[in-house]
């Protein structure tokens, strides 16, 4: 009977011993999943959540109430939720390596071609210096370049003939509350009528009495359109480049990234032409296999790009 009551008495201590080493690993675990949760997913502020381990490596302990469920259903309820942490977390780890990814892809496509860090942002001319951010009102003219001013104004300086003058006049402006919106508009009906030179002039007072105006995307763009129709590809570029970049979300931004290719091609810049190719589907793949895809497609059946 001793020894039969001496074995009751000591045979759950094993038992116990391994329940409370589970409970202890599946504490630690939780909390580092919560701690790691929190790096990953900050507060609403920015700000990080505290890591809720210790520096010796144990976890604290986490504040829970009251639970009326068994041992075994407990466990299996914070199983599935340590699962669900895991899934999110895996979700956002392939989002980052997605995009690591396209960013290594772009870089390749840049480091392949020399000279193509400065190929959208470079200067039209080869014996000109690189252009950046900084100096790009040099490149890009600002409505203000010599050439371009000589350009605009060219019809005055030649003289227009009594013909055009009248069929100009023929144009009216339009006269709403928004002058802004009258001034584009009187250019884009000159520039639609095929009077470039007048288009241009009209337009360059527009940008650069309006460069804030929601208008101004599409000023910018229809002036280098309104060069490039009229055979001045080289002028052409340096206005849809600067549409581009100032603003690469704004409504124009996009047909002036494809007009930059097709300014390219007409000056048989080849190397340019893809780059400027290449950006567009990258950055806008809506509008290439929408709106814009035909003449997408037009250019990039005019130049063999590499890669």
């Amino acid at each position: 009977m001793l020894a039969v009551a001496a074995t009751v008495a000591t045979s759950p201590v094993p038992a116990l011993a391994q329940d409370s080493n589970s409970e202890a690993r599946l504490r630690k675990i939780e909390a580092e999943i919560r701690a790691l949760q929190r790096n990953v997913f900050p507060s609403s502020d920015g700000r990080y959540f505290e890591p809720q381990i210790s520096n010796d490596g144990t976890a604290q302990p986490a504040t829970t109430g009251t639970s009326s469920t068994t041992a075994v259903t407990d466990i299996l309820a914070r199983l599935d939720a340590m699962e669900l942490q895991m899934q999110r977390l895996t979700s956002v780890t392939e989002e980052n390596a997605n995009a690591v990814s396209q960013i290594q892809s772009r870089l390749a496509l840049l480091e392949a071609s020399p000279g193509a860090g400065a190929g959208l942002a470079g200067t039209i001319e080869p014996d000109q210096p690189s252009v950046t951010d900084s100096n790009l009102s040099a490149m890009a003219g600002e409505g203000t370049s010599e050439t371009t001013q000589q350009s605009a104004t060219t019809p005055a300086a030649t003289g227009p003939s009594a013909e055009r003058l009248a069929a100009v006049q023929e144009i009216t402006k339009p006269q709403t509350d928004d002058a802004a919106d009258d001034e584009y508009s009187y250019g884009f009906r000159l520039w639609n009528a095929g009077f470039f030179p007048e288009a241009r002039q009209q337009l360059s007072s527009f940008v650069e009495s309006y460069p804030s105006h929601w208008r101004a995307t599409f000023g910018r763009n229809l002036l280098g359109r309104a060069f490039l129709d009229d055979g001045m590809p080289e002028e052409a570029a340096r206005w849809f480049l600067r549409n581009y970049q100032s603003d690469r979300t704004a409504a124009r931004a996009s047909d002036s990234l494809l007009f930059l290719a097709e300014s390219m091609i007409a000056m048989e810049d080849t190397r340019r032409a893809c780059i400027a190719l290449a950006e567009f589907g990258e950055t806008y793949p809506a509008i290439a296999s929408g709106r814009l895809m035909n003449r997408y497609e037009a250019n990039r059946r005019k130049v063999t790009c590499e890669g």
